[in-house]
């Protein structure tokens, strides 16, 4: 998937590159893929998201295939925002608290490598920022009795889209399931 322009259900905006020379990009694996999307479709500065794999060996996987756990692949976001309106930083808090980056393999109920935290940076003022939250965030974590994060934190590769009907799936399907969820504590 995509090799032309799709449109965001939610916002209507493009979900494919060219994207606007002011505009940044970052993706996160947040577990469920359909509800990391949705806490990110509706912020103001967010241009537009579109769900996707990346952070495998196989070129080109669809859902079956990265539900095998054969890939290596992780569901994740692609965001695509304007640093000028929306913040990083306000991005990675989002992140931290939207799940749970101390399990591992799994959010919730969802279980395989395809559900691992994870943040793909392009650059490495990403990841400085993205490294430099964590240990923020993981401060907390820690103080309040909860295990160290496991989210991996590595320069991006190649995202390949999802498949057409898993995009803005929470907006097509507002009683769909996700076992996406946070551990209760505030970023700060």
């Amino acid at each position: 998937m995509p090799a032309s322009e799709l449109i965001h259900y939610v916002n209507h905006s493009t979900m494919t590159p060219p994207f606007a020379d002011n505009h940044e990009k970052i993706l996160f694996g947040m577990g469920c893929f359909w509800g990391a999307e949705k806490q990110f479709w509706s912020l103001a500065g967010v241009y537009t998201t579109a769900v996707g794999y990346t952070a495998g060996h196989t070129v080109n996987p669809n859902y079956q295939e990265v539900c095998t756990g054969q890939t290596g692949h992780n569901e994740a976001v692609l965001i695509v925002y304007d640093p000028g309106k929306i913040s990083l930083r306000d991005l990675l808090i989002i992140f931290w608290q939207a799940h749970n980056p101390t399990q591992g393999m799994r959010q919730g109920n969802d279980r395989g490598t395809q559900y691992r935290s994870g943040i793909y940076c392009f650059d490495n003022e990403q990841q400085k920022l993205a490294e430099e939250t964590k240990r923020e965030y993981e401060d907390r974590l820690l103080a309040n009795g909860l295990s160290p994060i496991t989210t991996e934190i590595v320069p991006a590769t190649e995202f390949y889209y999802a498949e057409d009907y898993h995009q803005q799936y929470l907006a097509k399907n507002p009683s769909g399931y996700c076992g996406l969820g946070g551990t209760g504590i505030n970023y700060g």
